[in-house]
């Protein structure tokens, strides 16, 4: 399941820095606007306790991580929708990722210019924003023109169209994102075959090294965020490139010093997979123990199907357990005295740290 998310923001407020923190894939970080212009991809794996604790008991042969993909995305400058700076290159490579990180400067450096000249957390998401709303406001117009003259036909379906693009529209206009905008059961279909910019999910970031001086700032992007209804979190980007290229046990030593329970990185991709309603299910064995990604409510038998086709194709049952239960009992063996092993079917709802065996048979 290869869904993206891409860091975006103004130019120098750490976007490289912090994918390269995030990964092994190494994005140029310089002080200079733009230094990002082709998007650098890497995939992350996901910080997972849980699945450390599983093969601790198990003992496989290999572990393998669920993982998220990142996209560090150029910085978009006021007037991007009309072509400033890379322009829509870049509203381009947004449009492609399934939820967006936007990196928001909360930090004070003389020595790394601000494109706008000063620190201003609120007009910098500002910019970002408007801009994108732009982009969809073309892609409004664009739409409703077409639907308009189809409308000509009296298609009741249509004139609906019509109709719910025309309130889009002057929702847009009124600088609100289509994320805030309300969406009836019966037009969601139709709503998402828009791919709208601002209908992706947001999780704000402000790039802040915890000063006192920097709190203010931080603490508009909190609140900005939570009006909005997203979610922030606070990560200090330059730390966060230092402690990635340390070794297990200096990185473990560097975050007790600092009074840290991890670091800023892993609530960072956690939260970017929350923010692609995504979870994890998984499979235990001698050779291998793994974490899977499935989105949110997923049933049993497409569960089976993120491990091969031929699972959900030929779906007969799903022998079941919660993880939790193998920590605290110690051993499958005990899980089966204890009763704890149970079947499901094709109705049943995946939840977070189930461990699953999937049956099934497929006739040739």
């Amino acid at each position: 399941m290869a869904l993206r998310c891409g860091i975006v923001g103004l130019p120098n407020v750490g976007k490289s820095t912090l994918f390269n923190a995030l990964g092994s894939a190494k994005a140029e970080a310089a002080n200079y606007p733009f230094c990002t212009i082709e998007p650098n991809v890497g995939m992350v794996n996901v910080p997972d306790t849980r699945l450390e604790e599983i093969a601790a008991i198990i003992k496989p042969d290999r572990i393998v991580s669920a993982s998220t993909q990142f996209v560090d995305i150029a910085g978009i400058v006021k007037g991007a929708s009309q072509g400033e700076g890379l322009g829509n290159k870049f509203l381009h490579h947004i449009r492609e990722v399934d939820a967006i990180i936007h990196l928001v400067r909360c930090f004070a450096l003389e020595d790394v210019i601000h494109v706008h000249g000063k620190v201003n957390p609120l007009h910098d998401i500002e910019v970002i924003q408007t801009e994108l709303i732009l982009a969809d406001m073309e892609s409004v117009d664009k739409r409703l023109a077409k639907e308009r003259s189809a409308a000509k036909s009296g298609r009741k379906d249509i004139v609906i169209q019509v109709d719910f693009l025309e309130k889009l529209k002057a929702h847009l206009d009124a600088g609100k994102p289509a994320s805030a905008f309300p969406v009836a059961e019966a037009d969601k279909a139709f709503y998402q075959s828009l791919f709208l910019l601002t209908q992706k999910p947001v999780l704000y970031v402000a790039n802040s090294n915890g000063t006192e001086a920097e709190r203010p700032w931080v603490k508009e992007v909190e609140d900005f965020a939570a009006k909005e209804g997203s979610r922030c979190i606070t990560v200090d980007c330059a730390l966060e490139a230092e402690i990635a290229v340390l070794e297990e046990a200096e990185r473990a030593e560097y975050l007790r010093e600092l009074g840290l329970k991890e670091p800023g990185l892993s609530r960072l991709i956690r939260g970017a997979f929350d923010l692609l309603g995504l979870c994890t299910f998984y499979t235990v064995g001698k050779q291998e123990v793994r974490a899977w990604t499935i989105h949110k409510n997923t049933k049993a038998p497409q569960a089976a199907g993120a491990i091969h086709s031929d699972f959900e194709k030929g779906f007969i049952m799903a022998e079941c357990y919660k993880s939790q239960d193998l920590l605290a009992l110690g051993s499958e063996a005990k899980l089966r005295e204890k009763g704890l092993l149970r079947q499901e079917g094709r109705d049943y709802v995946v939840q977070p740290d189930d461990v699953l065996f999937f049956k099934f048979n497929v006739t040739k």
